[in-house]
């Protein structure tokens, strides 16, 4: 099947919604991003998938498109800091709502990728479904995909010049075996989360 067609243009027809989705949930380093993204109705690219299946090339392609075709999108990234007080999981849910909360037009309902979300600011239990596989199910969700992972992208090879030895812009702050090393080696810098480890890194740092 080709990619993208697949991908469901909406939940319901004629309601405003935005599809949310986040970057960067288990890497050790960096901040997690977010986005929120409402697409135009009859919004169809062939590239448009889970942004897991597309080469970075092609993310790198939709990038813009959709910042210039979306009806609105917006996109937060939840600090290392914060990531370590809320946790990583909860970060991703800030980022999403904090995400939403930028958009205008204010969307009346929120696709959210994942198994959790919570109420907040104008949004209670009603004006979202949260949606297992969304970026795979709705070109929405996959947008906001797609926003999230190029932004992230962006930063962690912005961070990768500033701190060479970690090869972030290689591993974009994922537990590899390359970046363990260089933590084993270099210690933490200040882009890296103190809340989660790998098990490897454990006699090192304790």
């Amino acid at each position: 099947m080709p990619h993208g067609h697949n991908l469901l243009p909406f939940m319901e027809a004629g309601r405003l919604e935005a599809g949310c989705d986040e970057a960067g949930r288990g890497p050790l380093a960096g901040p997690v991003y977010a986005a929120a993204v409402i697409l135009p109705e009859d919004f169809h690219h062939p590239l448009l998938d889970d942004s897991k299946q597309m080469s970075e090339k092609d993310r790198d392609t939709l990038r813009p498109i959709i910042e210039k075709e979306a009806v609105a999108w917006a996109v937060e990234a939840v600090s290392p800091e914060e990531i370590d007080q809320l946790n990583i999981l909860w970060a991703s849910v800030t980022g999403m709502q904090r995400a939403v909360l930028r958009l205008n037009p204010r969307p009346d309902f929120l696709l959210i990728d994942g198994n959790k979300f919570r109420p907040f600011e104008g949004y209670g239990f009603s004006s979202y479904k949260t949606v297992i596989h969304g970026d795979a199910t709705y070109a929405s969700i996959a947008a906001a995909s797609v926003l999230a992972k190029t932004w992230r992208d962006e930063k962690m090879k912005e961070l990768a010049r500033e701190f060479p030895q970690y090869g972030w812009e290689r591993n974009f702050g994922y537990p590899t075996k390359e970046h363990i090393a260089a933590i084993k080696e270099h210690g933490m810098t200040p882009y890296h989360r103190r809340s989660f480890h790998p098990k490897e890194l454990e006699p090192s740092l304790f």
